[in-house]
């Protein structure tokens, strides 16, 4: 996680906006969305303090415990969460990898930034989720040919609905938010190549 100091700081500042969309989106007028913001926005920002490049601060053992312990509570959460949407485990399964990655940084306080670090199976299976969730979302973000039932301007700012037109605030846009996760999701197999 702590390499080179530009990348750090390029994924510092990619993580810290997403963390500050996030917060945006806890204003939405849907409860859903809110709770979900929520859990991306404690990502974005977790992630953006672990991605600190070491030659600006090397944080000590206990801070990786806390982290593991900020993200274990979050994964209890998101397993709760779980139940009443499934775009929740892919919360779980992030929160678990931060647990992963600030244990690892925990039992090896001295070898930050070197490759071998982690446990291989497991990076390996957090590395093969992320690049097909990247892969998954990516496609997901081409743009469609035609709405069904709608008109999309280019910005995607107003759908029209049985009632009319109804704009939508920077909180509520559904595009905004999948960016959101996939810049999250290329941020986090960046961090983990790192391991």
């Amino acid at each position: 996680m702590h390499g080179p100091v530009s990348p750090g700081w390029l994924l510092v500042v990619l993580c810290a906006a997403t963390g500050a969309y996030c917060l945006l989106r806890m204003r939405s007028a849907v409860e859903e969305q809110r709770r979900s913001a929520g859990g991306e926005a404690l990502m974005g920002f977790g992630m953006a303090a672990m991605a600190v490049p070491a030659a600006v601060a090397t944080p000590p053992r206990w801070a990786w415990i806390a982290y593991a312990a900020v993200f274990g509570a979050a994964a209890i959460r998101e397993l709760w969460a779980a139940r009443r949407s499934p775009h929740h485990l892919h919360h779980l399964v992030g929160a678990f990898a931060m647990v992963y990655m600030a244990s690892v940084m925990a039992t090896a306080p001295g070898q930050h930034g070197h490759v071998g670090s982690g446990v291989p199976p497991v990076t390996g299976i957090f590395l093969l989720y992320f690049a097909g969730y990247v892969l998954r979302s990516g496609a997901r973000l081409l743009p469609v040919a035609a709405m069904a039932g709608g008109t999309r301007t280019s910005a995607g700012d107003t759908r029209t609905s049985v009632g009319g037109t109804r704009t939508l605030g920077w909180g509520d846009r559904p595009e905004l938010s999948r960016a959101c996760r996939l810049s999250m999701a290329i941020a986090m197999l960046a961090m983990l190549v790192t391991l």
